[in-house]
């Protein structure tokens, strides 16, 4: 028994001095969204922070398309150590397994949290051609054409944002479903598309280039980069709070260490210049977790998004 007990002892040493270097090497950063989007810039600036801290260099590896699952198989099929880190949202870990029938991947079982990131807001935003100057009148305006003025999504925060304006305003409208935020802007920015609700972080360079018209905000606040625009709730739609949050996960069986000495350089990486310039210029929230409490909030969070995808009305696909 005491030999055993020296053996268990030796090996757990082992795989401690084993990890003691890590990172030693290139970390991938893998975003299930296009380049342009929140999340992508989230993982550049964070990738940026991450090697000041480390000195190692990190990739940012885009893998849009299938409202993340691509992004998400992605990572549940790379080697458990540490340098492949899905920088990922509510779409990937909260929402989509209500939204879908079967999805390839399990939420939980497939991946170790690491920790929360930022928590962040959507804007209601127009083509420059859509008449309408107000939420009153866009709802007006739908309810005058039901099923003909459209709304694009390109995320699943985007597209339960629409979902919940219809249900909320008592509207029918069009969705066309995109593989990122980023691509349904340049179809709003081109008149194919009517509307669109889409992070602040795509959508506000469009507006304060007065290439798109922003009618409101999606949270129950104002917020500080726009403090003259109303929530949609304010507009008159009212109950309407629509937000969305960005973390960090691992793929399943990653070594505990590796999972603690990650975390701790993506927490520390959060506090530097560039991710503060991050949350600043797209009005998010800094939010860090240790590993369990992001697991138990994406738990909630789940529970959260299956109300109200089932409260707009949306049948899993």
């Amino acid at each position: 028994m005491l030999r055993n007990a020296y053996i268990a002892v030796a090996l757990s040493c082992a795989a401690t001095l084993a990890h003691a270097d890590y990172p030693d090497k290139q970390l991938t950063f893998v975003v299930p969204f296009a380049a342009g989007s929140a999340t992508d810039q989230l993982a550049r600036s964070l990738g940026q922070e991450v090697t000041r801290v480390t000195k190692q260099t990190v990739i940012v590896d885009n893998k849009p398309g299938a409202s993340g699952f691509i992004g998400a198989e992605a990572v549940k099929k790379a080697a458990p150590d540490g340098y492949t880190v899905f920088i990922t949202t509510n779409t990937t870990h909260a929402a989509n397994e209500h939204l879908f029938k079967k999805i390839p991947y399990d939420p939980v079982k497939d991946y170790l949290p690491v920790t929360g990131l930022g928590k962040g807001g959507q804007i209601m935003i127009v083509n420059m051609n859509v008449p309408a100057k107000s939420v009153a009148e866009f709802i007006a305006l739908a309810k005058s054409k039901p099923g003909k003025v459209s709304f694009g999504s390109g995320s699943s925060s985007s597209r339960v944002a629409g979902e919940m304006l219809q249900q909320l305003a008592g509207i029918e409208l069009l969705h066309v479903p995109y593989k990122s935020n980023p691509l349904a802007i340049n179809d709003l920015l081109g008149g194919q598309i009517d509307m669109m609700i889409t992070d602040t972080a795509t959508g506000l360079p469009q507006v304060k280039g007065g290439k798109v018209r922003a009618l409101a905000v999606s949270t129950a606040k104002r917020s500080p980069l726009t403090p003259d625009l109303p929530t949609i709730d304010e507009a008159g739609v009212k109950g309407y709070d629509m937000g969305f949050w960005f973390a960090a996960y691992v793929p399943a069986n990653t070594p505990p260490a590796v999972v603690s000495k990650l975390h701790d350089i993506l927490v520390e990486a959060t506090k530097g210049p560039q991710m503060q310039q991050f949350y600043a210029s797209t009005g998010t929230d800094p939010f860090t977790t240790t590993p369990a409490e992001l697991g138990k909030f994406q738990l909630a969070e789940s529970d959260k998004w299956k109300g109200i995808i089932k409260k707009a009305g949306i049948e899993p696909e």
